[in-house]
């Protein structure tokens, strides 16, 4: 089985994708992550090594194939990241999480140790809005096109365990055999 778990910054992609990983026994890839680390490896803040990557788009391009060799390569995979459900083809399951801007911000400020909302906010949409460049020039994807994912899931309102649950019953369901269906 392979699951992409995609959403906009703060929606709770990597916090769903560990629960299901753990929960399934699966493996799991985060694009986020490796973003992250590739910032802090050249010294960086997350902005600035979006604008960096929107000028080469080596570093984007780099980490996208990387993730969607490993996805096509093994089996029971969680794949984490914004366009994971546009990278991996062949997944079972497309999910994408999505949450209001200001819940998100809140998630970002405690995750990130960033100061305050308004830091957050303007770091938050200035990554938002980099990316979504840099998807459309690279790959002809609008970020907001969420007609590829099987489910969408409000995350404002559901702690880990529910979100959880519900991504359960659809794996259940799509692993049962088809007579007991």
């Amino acid at each position: 089985m392979r699951i992409t778990v995609s959403g906009l910054p703060g929606s709770g992609t990597t916090s769903l994708s560990r629960y299901l990983a753990e929960r399934h026994n699966f493996t799991m890839i985060s694009a986020g992550e490796v973003f992250r680390q590739c910032a802090k490896e050249h010294n960086m803040e997350l902005a600035e090594f979006g604008r960096l990557a929107e000028q080469d788009p080596a570093f984007d391009k780099m980490i996208d194939a990387r993730q969607k060799e490993i996805a096509e390569s093994k089996d029971n995979i969680i794949v984490e990241g914004r366009l994971s459900g546009w990278m991996v083809d062949k997944a079972d399951l497309k999910i994408w999480l999505f949450a209001p801007i200001e819940c998100r911000l809140e998630r970002i400020v405690f995750r990130d140790q960033i100061a305050d909302l308004e830091t957050a906010k303007k770091i938050t949409l200035e990554r938002e809005h980099c990316e979504a460049v840099r998807y459309r020039q690279y790959y002809e994807i609008e970020i907001g096109d969420l007609s590829i994912y099987h489910i969408i899931l409000n995350t404002q309102h559901w702690g880990i365990n529910d979100l959880g649950a519900i991504v359960d019953t659809a794996i259940a369901r799509l692993t049962a055999p088809k007579n007991a269906a």
